[in-house]
């Protein structure tokens, strides 16, 4: 049944796609014929890939902020469960709007990694851009969260749905109307995960008239892209949307083995549709459905210095950015599947009283092939190199959330119930798939164990090549919260008072039933069983927030609150044994201010706090003993465990963001994050390396968390004649991070400082013809001055130092058409 019905899906998403990207658009103005849209590829019927998460179509719209230029537009956010202006919603949040995502050519939620908000982070897993991981003010990733039974600690809703795998976020995303990046410990109101804080992803909904935005676009490396957002006109109350999109880029460097793809390449495709239903004008029923299909291949990895063993001729260093790898190795694209459903229902059951339900369920499948490390091997005259990771991902979640929001009085509250389910499995290989000759200046391909004869020279296919270990895992979590705030009218309805409580229960239960190829043999008692995990927690998170409106346009706020990280056990260890949650404790102070007859906005926020039970990833050798204790196997062979770190870290930082309209058809942004982060040394819980015992505390270092990081950006629009010139210019600096927790002494290296420059210069509102149609012509640019750094660098004292290097400068020319 279930094949059926993913068949069936397939088969709507290749019949939907066939239709809205065949179809020829003819306009005519002036003998002017366009038939833009017949010559994208089609959309292919292989289909699903992330959340229905292409930077959003955006017809060309104002780059100023507001419409008459006089003013600094105000900007909505959704951040406690409700609508309410950005300036007077007293927690820091920071908002990247469809203007800046088209300027910015946001392709997915990677492409705001290079710093469009300062203190939130995104970036692949280690070189698979399939899973991206998040981590904002320095908390979210500590460890590999590209587990089944283990999350991150940053939240990514879209729509109110919680998406609940790092793998499949690196999908294009579709009409986005907004994205919302809520900084701090966020576990009242939206519970587990979101002890970094949560990024909300917030869709265009459907009109109920009839609109139709079509974007064309190529560029170097073979980009192309292909967007169609169709708003058709209500009937019988019923307002439909259809969103399309494609997006594709060759690698942008060359593997040399004949047949192979290239290295961090992608082609993205999607097709979302949604119905609003407005039966009476109290109801509403939006029924969401999305699917997507995302093919990607890894990050080259570079050797940058040389370590103490030997390195084979062919393996020269590349200490600045590769066009071509060193030595040719076997890759195939990483395929990603997803679709989901989504349902809310709102319900004004009185004049403020409104009644929520979203109700969701969604299905992931992603294949991770990764041989972007073919220079991570040692040399030995014919021997073998290039270790391909080959994984497989599939999850299934849903969830259901009630919510009720009123005010009554002096008062304003929402509280409602959550409760989530997801099961995943996972398995994982690898191998080495290259042998050099005897010199080390040429390496050839080891036959796959397993190969499937497609008769095409130069390629092979390992998909079949069993795994060696493998696991699955049954995860719920029930949640009941309540916020409310009290504005007393006796303090003139300037002070605002709110408090807000969570109730969480987690529970997750699984077993690791393949381990090195086989069912798992007892270390001690020599007996062949699955490990088996069973653990559940309780928490609390409470939330305290005093907020002064000053003037109308000065708000201060003060802020308590917590969040959590879900315990869970790693996969790749020996044990299988549970860890604990992790949580934040964070005080928080903040002002919001807005002058110059609101043509300039200010927002800071302050902060400290503590951070819990870290888990930490540690590397521990394979050791087995016999039942009286005794060591009968050591090995070199490394597993990894994790552990809670004893003690409590300290999170301090500031934050500033400044928005400045000071002539008409100018806007000038700034924001800057400080971050801060110390945990206490901790005592590795398994020191015996198989030679050495360490005895003194390890240092533990913040992952993706720059000390400081800053953006900037210049967007201009003026008026020629009857058509619209914008211009937009961004410049990102950090000052380099850590991408691991802890490092073996000697091997402490860190990512080198990056400074980025994006680029867009478009002539829009080319009008067409007397319907209202206009057309706009865009040149965008990435990376405009081709700067390069590290982003993540690793060392070993036997290898040296490696790293991936960031994307060289893209850049395209794209076609607007609206009506």
């Amino acid at each position: 049944m279930t094949r059926r019905l993913r068949r069936n899906h397939f088969k709507m998403f290749g019949d939907l796609s066939m239709i809205l990207f065949r179809t020829r658009l003819v306009l005519t103005a002036s003998g002017l014929t366009l038939a833009a849209l017949g010559a994208l590829p089609a959309l292919a019927a292989e289909a699903p890939a992330a959340p229905a998460t292409a930077a959003p179509a955006a017809a060309e719209t104002s780059a100023a902020p507001d419409a008459s230029g006089d003013q600094l537009s105000e900007i909505v956010v959704t951040a406690e469960k409700r609508p309410q202006s950005l300036q007077t919603t007293p927690i820091a949040i920071s908002v990247l709007d469809s203007n800046t995502l088209t300027n910015r050519h946001v392709v997915s939620l990677l492409d705001i990694g290079d710093g469009a908000v300062p203190s939130l982070r995104v970036a692949p897993f280690y070189s698979r851009n399939s899973a991206l991981v998040l981590n904002v003010r320095g908390v979210g990733v500590l460890s590999d969260s590209n587990q089944p039974a283990r999350d991150q600690g940053v939240g990514v809703y879209i729509d109110g749905v919680y998406l609940g795998r790092a793998q499949g976020l690196g999908t294009a995303l579709f009409d986005i109307e907004s994205i919302e990046v809520l900084k701090g410990p966020q576990g009242t109101l939206f519970g587990r995960n979101t002890e970094g804080g949560a990024v909300s992803i917030v869709t265009r909904k459907p009109s109920g008239e009839f609109h139709l935005n079509t974007t064309v676009g190529y560029g170097n490396y073979g980009a192309y892209k292909g967007e169609i957002h169709l708003d058709l006109p209500s009937w019988h109350n019923i307002a439909v949307k259809i969103d399309g999109v494609v997006s594709h880029r060759d690698g942008t460097v060359k593997n040399p083995l004949a047949g192979q793809t290239d290295f961090n390449a992608y082609d993205k495709r999607g097709l979302h549709a949604e119905a609003l239903w407005k039966p009476v004008s109290n109801f509403s029923a939006d029924y969401s459905f999305d699917m997507s299909y995302d093919s990607s291949t890894p990050y080259y990895l570079q050797g940058l210095t040389h370590g103490t063993v030997a390195q084979a001729p062919a393996l020269y260093l590349q200490p600045t950015r590769a066009d071509v790898a060193n030595i040719g190795a076997v890759q195939q694209a990483s395929v990603g599947k997803t679709f989901g459903h989504r349902l809310t229902l709102d319900w004004d059951i009185a004049p403020s009283i409104k009644l929520k339900s979203i109700s969701s369920y969604r299905t992931l499948s992603q294949g991770q092939y990764d041989n972007g490390s073919v220079n991570g091997s040692a040399y030995t005259a014919g021997g073998s190199f290039a270790r391909y990771s080959l994984a497989h991902f599939w999850q299934h979640q849903g969830s259901q959330e009630f919510q009720l929001i009123g005010e009554t009085g002096e008062f304003k509250y929402v509280a409602g119930a959550m409760y989530y389910i997801e099961t995943v499995q996972d398995d994982a290989q690898a191998f080495y798939t290259m042998q050099w000759n005897s010199t080390g200046t040429a390496g050839t391909v080891i036959s796959p164990l397993t190969a499937k004869v497609n008769g095409v020279s130069g390629t092979y296919d390992y998909s079949n090549y069993p795994a060696a270990r493998a696991s699955h895992v049954t995860s719920q979590s029930l949640g009941v919260f309540g916020q409310a705030t009290w504005t007393p009218a006796f303090l003139g309805n300037i002070a605002h008072l709110t408090g807000g409580l969570r109730w969480s229960r987690d529970i997750k239960h699984g077993d690791l039933f393949l381990l090195n190829g086989a069912t798992p043999v007892s270390a001690t008692t020599g007996q062949t069983s699955p490990y088996y995990m069973y653990s559940s927690w309780s928490r609390v998170d409470p939330m305290v927030n005093i907020a002064v409106d000053v003037t109308r346009d000065v708000h201060l706020y003060g802020k308590w609150s917590t969040g959590y990280r879900s315990g869970g056990a790693n996969s790749r260890s020996l044990s299988y044994a549970p860890f604990n949650p992790e949580s934040v404790s964070m005080f928080e102070a903040g002002i919001k201010s807005e002058f110059f007859n609101r043509r300039a906005r200010l927002n800071i926020a302050a902060y400290t706090g503590s951070y819990k039970n870290p888990q930490i990833d540690f590397s521990a050798v394979y050791l087995t003993y016999d039942a009286n204790g005794n060591l009968i196997n050591n090995t070199t062979r490394t597993t990894t465990d994790t552990a809670n770190a004893p003690g409590s870290g300290r999170l301090t930082g500031i934050e500033a963001e400044l928005t400045v309209n000071p002539l008409r058809g100018l806007n000038l942004t700034a924001s800057y994050a400080h971050t801060h982060v110390r945990m206490p040394d901790t005592l590795d819980p398994f020191p015996y390396d198989g030679v050495n015992y360490y005895t003194s505390p390890t240092r533990i270092y913040p992952t993706y968390t720059p000390q400081n990081a800053v953006t900037g950006a210049i967007d201009y629009e003026r008026p020629i004649g009857n058509v619209t010139l914008r211009a937009h210019l961004d410049g990102n600096y950090d000052d380099g991070q850590y991408v691991a927790s802890y490092f073996a002494p000697g091997t402490e290296v860190k990512s080198g400082r990056a400074l980025v420059f994006n680029g867009r210069l478009s002539l829009a509102d080319v009008p067409l013809n007397q319907s209202g149609a206009k057309m706009a012509f865009s040149f965008w640019v990435r990376n405009l001055f081709n700067e390069q750094h590290v982003w993540y660098a690793q060392k070993s004292i036997q290898l040296g130092t490696q790293g991936f290097f960031n994307d060289p400068r893209t850049f395209g020319g794209e076609l607007n058409v609206r009506f």
